[in-house]
């Protein structure tokens, strides 16, 4: 029987390993550095990035397997540049199905085409499918190499108390039900993943602000054989679902995700009904040309469109991360996509913090930055969402003119942009320098942006770097200045990772071609004291608005920018990592 509201179906076609539950530890149970509480993709990456800081890292996961069915599917050119840093990128890539391309229709006429911007310098495409479950799969596998790392499965939180004892003695004790009994465990930190329903939030009493929408979505998995593209294919108004929305997706293994908007009234458990799931999807595959094709069901569930996020994700000594953090619609791919940002933004700031190299705000930079970013996503989504699903009778009237006009009017078919995620930008952070030698670069990402990639040779790219730290990435052929080759070693000195990348000058002959067969991907793992581009230098220097020598980037862990000068000086770099770590 179909269960309803997100209650996932054992797939048909994909066994799942189910892990054995790990036993209650024995008494007395050892206080633990970080706490993560959820092995989702946004709590498995996120203690992939601790551990990769040197941070110890317990992970407690109530069930015993990753997750059934498909759930998140899409998963951008920015998601992939996170997964990169923890190791996940290249099997990711190995299984999904990159695309850059969406096509609406409105009835079954297409009336618009998305494409979206790609490039030589993008390493990844702009989105890439691949099933929730099989990407799970392959953080699971990087944790179990990690030895910083202990997953337990088979762990449900209980229950929640915060020590409010300043200094060595703040943290948190978490009840945790095992099938061996309960036990507490005692942690300085604690990080909720666990998804929409957080456990650890409920506990808490924390409440989110925000919208419900109305509307609610079908998802259903087919094995269908269809000749399309891999591309996004939304339908508005189709003729054997007026008024509703349907979308398609291509999924690797020769599966399909359909997404089909329900009438209103219509409760889960009619929706899920076997003869209904038959009825629409059959009359979905006639409209795109496959009338009568043979398919199976492999899993299916129902959603509804939220746009919600707490006003904090960061109490006392318990943050909040995905969708445990905020709750935001699935159109324009924002749920994983917007958790592992979260996921790196808290990483390097706990991860400062547990090695005592932050200052007092550093965490709650955290909370500001990403309120800030999950604010603007609930905005963007909520335009999306009133479009997808009209809330009132004048939202649809409004709809209903631009589907009408998109038919014969140019000018109204890019409304049906779908807004997709992006790296959210923190130009107004307080980790940014201040100063106004922003104004002074002719491009390149200002302060506060996500840093950009670029082109050095085969299968080299300038994000592929997987050490963790800051970066100071400097521009020239001469060696660092002595007094800022002292200020790198007085902050080394004091525990911080630091690097320096040295992009040679333009005029070195040095320039790559796409095509071009003289560079190679380095080891990650080469412990070198300083980084030097030569090959792709000259697209460097172009991609970040450097004119002459002299110039530098202060990039942060999680590879934004922090700061950015034509002229460096030591006072300047001293200046900027002080406020970076809130420590200024």
């Amino acid at each position: 029987m179909h269960q309803p509201d997100n209650s996932p179906h054992q797939s048909l076609y994909y066994p799942y390993q189910v892990h054995p539950a790990a036993p209650r530890p024995a008494a007395p149970v050892e206080r633990v550095p970080v706490l993560v509480v959820g092995a989702g993709p946004i709590g498995l990456a996120l203690a992939l990035d601790l551990a990769r800081q040197g941070v110890r890292v317990l992970l407690v996961e109530a069930q015993q397997q990753v997750c059934e069915g498909s759930r998140a599917i899409v998963f951008t050119r920015r998601s992939m540049e996170i997964l990169q840093q923890v190791g996940a990128d290249e099997a990711i890539s190995r299984q999904g199905l990159p695309w850059r391309f969406g096509t609406s229709f409105y009835r079954d006429q297409p009336v618009f085409r998305m494409e979206a911007p790609h490039d030589a310098d993008d390493r990844f495409f702009p989105m890439i499918n691949l099933q929730q479950q099989f990407v799970e799969e392959a953080l699971v596998a990087l944790c179990a190499e990690q030895p910083l790392i202990e997953l337990r499965w088979g762990h449900a939180v209980t229950a929640v108390q915060r020590n409010e004892a300043a200094g060595e003695q703040a943290g948190a004790e978490i009840e945790i039900d095992t099938a061996d009994g309960p036990y507490v465990q005692p942690a300085d930190w604690v990080v909720a993943c666990d998804g929409a329903r957080s456990t650890v939030r409920q506990l808490m009493g924390l409440k989110m602000s925000g919208a419900a929408y109305e509307g609610r979505f079908v998802i259903a998995d087919i094995r269908v054989d269809l000749p399309f593209p891999t591309e996004r294919r939304a339908y508005f108004h189709p003729p054997w679902n007026p008024g509703n929305t349907v979308l398609m997706h291509r999924e690797p293994h020769g599966l399909w995700r359909f997404d089909y908007q329900l009438p209103p009234g219509e409760t889960p458990e009619q929706a899920l009904e076997p003869a209904s799931l038959k009825a629409r999807i059959d009359a979905q595959l006639a409209m795109v040309g496959a009338a009568g094709a043979r398919w199976q069901l492999d899993w299916c569930s129902v959603y509804s469109a939220r746009a919600m996020t707490l006003d904090s994700y960061v109490h006392q000594r318990i943050c909040f991360a995905g969708d445990a953090a905020h709750m935001l619609p699935i159109f324009g791919v924002r749920g994983a996509n917007t958790g592992w940002q979260d996921g790196q933004n808290l990483a390097w700031k706990l991860a400062a913090t547990v090695h005592g190299l932050a200052g007092p705000g550093l965490l709650d930079s955290y909370s500001e930055e990403r309120v800030a970013a999950a604010r603007e996503i609930v905005d963007e989504a909520g335009k999306s969402t009133r479009f997808m699903t009209p809330p009132t009778r004048g939202f649809r009237l409004l709809r209903d003119a631009v589907l009408s006009l998109s038919l014969s009017q140019d000018f109204v078919r890019p409304l049906f942009h779908w807004r997709t995620s992006r790296p959210h930008d923190y130009a107004g952070s307080s980790l940014n320098a201040p100063g106004d030698d922003d104004a002074l670069f002719s491009a390149g990402p200002r302060a506060g942006a996500a840093m950009a990639n670029v082109y050095l040779g085969v299968d080299a790219y300038l994000m592929d770097e997987r050490r963790p730290g800051f970066v100071l990435m400097t521009f020239g052929d001469a060696p660092l200045a002595v007094e800022l080759s002292a200020m790198l070693a007085v902050w080394r000195a004091r525990g911080l990772a630091l690097q320096h990348w040295r992009v040679r000058r333009t005029d070195q002959g040095d320039q790559a071609d796409p095509a071009d067969q003289t560079a190679r991907r380095l080891p990650m793992d080469e412990a070198v004291p300083e980084r030097v581009v030569t090959s792709g230098a000259a697209r460097v220097w172009a991609r970040y608005g450097v004119a002459q020598a002299g110039a530098a980037y202060l990039l942060r862990p999680d590879q934004h920018v922090a700061a950015r000068w034509i002229r460096l000086d030591a006072a300047r770099l001293d200046a900027a990592l002080a406020r970076a770590l809130a420590r200024a």
